[in-house]
């Protein structure tokens, strides 16, 4: 790497194709600049997640280079510190690349190994080459699905699952704390037998429990990383162990047990663990949609629509129409869901482009997946702290459903049989009147035994469930 000249808006660096121009404040090099100019597709830049992970891969590649392949100590520890800046965010304004690239990320990963390469220049005051040192015993090929992998784990170990047990907690919490009231059902969108708010509640816990378990059980594949496979899986150019060292290494600084992949021509050639996370994580999406919708209808009204809790209120909701009020955060959390759903489309069709010995969608896969995580992460921290944990019950407008829902009468089938508590359902409703005074004229049975047999809170078999 050239030496940065801060006297001139440019300086010169060159590669294997020749020289040209770079800003002067550049910490990249030539093939960086080539990227810049040849994909101007998008905004979308790559996360800082995957940069991190990026540099976590070169400072344990310095460290095992350093003890495997014969790289000089000093460069060794020059590179060691340049990466950890890079994992630690202290240049991210270095890594203008599109997520539009080349697909194997050879571009991504040259712009790690130039910015490092021109960090680790001038802490060991010689020069670092970023190929023959930073990119030492290694391939985009390889480098890249193992940042997805590490990057991935990463971020779902400290982000995603907490913050699912966080929003499970907040559900049985509310569970708990509201859980005693009784609440007409709904199935079709139509009225339906009671429950209670607590039973309501412990499904959506449930799916998130779920969600939960399935996650976990994606990470023994996705902690297998692609590392020492080199360009085509055969591992060439790396020394002996070159993977298992760079995993032993990663497993100490992370906290997390990561392990060569026991065959690196799959590790290259495909991303059947990232799509797999990915279904994971949009089958999360589905489940948050669903608490977001019955929220959203929940709370729907207050005078027209079900008015069965009240959302915090959070901003007005009209520009036009003073007072009205959104449900903002169910609204954002569907929005959520749906790009989540949108993204394993795409990683889906990216999966599909593993050619012979190498996926060629490689930064959209990462782009996607950790973007991903990264919105379910927010969103279920969200919906728990804002909508979950905040709102209140309606009881008389839930009570009042209840007193007129003619479902209720499904009780006496066995007293009466199907058609004629159909008849009394029909009459009830059509007459707007409360289905225990229609059931006591039509049947004959006392008032005192049809509110036995009608008792909503009794109907929810809550003392069963």
């Amino acid at each position: 790497m050239n030496k940065l000249n801060t006297s001139s808006t440019t300086r010169m660096e060159h590669d294997s194709m020749g020289e040209l121009e770079v800003p002067a404040y550049a910490l990249w090099g030539a093939q960086t600049q080539r990227a810049l100019q040849n994909f101007q597709i998008s905004s979308l830049r790559l996360p800082s997640a995957f940069i991190a992970a990026m540099g976590l891969i070169k400072w344990a590649c310095a460290v095992a280079n350093a003890e495997l392949s014969g790289l000089d100590p000093m460069l060794s520890a020059a590179i060691q510190r340049a990466a950890l800046d890079v994992t630690e965010a202290k240049h991210r304004d270095q890594f203008p690349l599109d997520v539009f690239q080349t697909g194997s990320g050879t571009s991504t990963n040259m712009n790690v190994n130039e910015v490092i390469a021109h960090l680790a220049s001038n802490y060991a005051g010689q020069s670092v080459h970023a190929n023959d040192h930073v990119n030492r015993s290694q391939s985009s090929n390889d480098v890249i699905p193992t940042a997805i992998h590490l990057g991935a784990a990463l971020q779902l170990n400290t982000h995603l699952l907490p913050n699912l047990k966080y929003l499970s907690d907040a559900i049985a919490l509310k569970a708990k704390e509201i859980g005693h009231h009784v609440k007409t059902g709904r199935t079709h969108l139509m009225d339906a037998l009671p429950l209670t708010l607590g039973q309501e509640l412990s499904g959506w816990q449930v799916q998130i429990e779920h969600a939960y378990q399935r996650l976990v059980q994606t990470l023994p594949r996705l902690q297998m990383l692609a590392l020492g496979g080199t360009a085509v899986g055969t591992g060439l150019n790396a020394p002996d162990n070159f993977g298992l060292r760079v995993a032993t290494l990663l497993s100490q600084r992370t906290g997390l047990q990561f392990v060569p992949n026991p065959n690196y021509f799959t590790a290259l050639a495909t991303q059947d663990t990232a799509v797999e996370v990915s279904g994971q994580l949009r089958g999360l999406a589905v489940s948050l949609m669903k608490i977001a919708n019955d929220l959203r209808w929940m709370n729907s009204g207050p005078l027209a629509g079900l008015n069965e809790i009240s959302l915090l209120a959070l901003q007005p909701g009209s520009s036009m129409m003073p007072g009205k009020v959104n449900p903002v955060i169910p609204e954002a959390i569907a929005m959520v869901a749906a790009q989540v759903m949108g993204n394993d489309a795409s990683i889906g069709i990216a999966g599909q482009s593993g050619n012979f010995q190498l996926n060629v969608m490689l930064p959209l896969i990462a782009h996607n997946l950790l973007q991903s995580i990264e919105l379910l992460s927010n969103a279920s921290r969200a919906l728990a702290d804002r909508a979950i944990a905040a709102f209140m019950v309606n009881a008389n407008r839930l009570n009042q459903a209840l007193s007129y829902n003619p479902i209720l009468v499904t009780a006496l089938n066995e007293r009466i049989g199907y058609e004629r508590g159909a008849a009394i359902a029909k009459q009830a409703y059509a007459e707007k009147r409360p289905i225990v005074d229609v059931a006591m004229e039509q049947t004959g049975l006392s008032r005192a035994e049809l509110e036995q047999l009608l008792d909503p809170r009794k109907l929810t078999r809550s003392d069963k469930i």
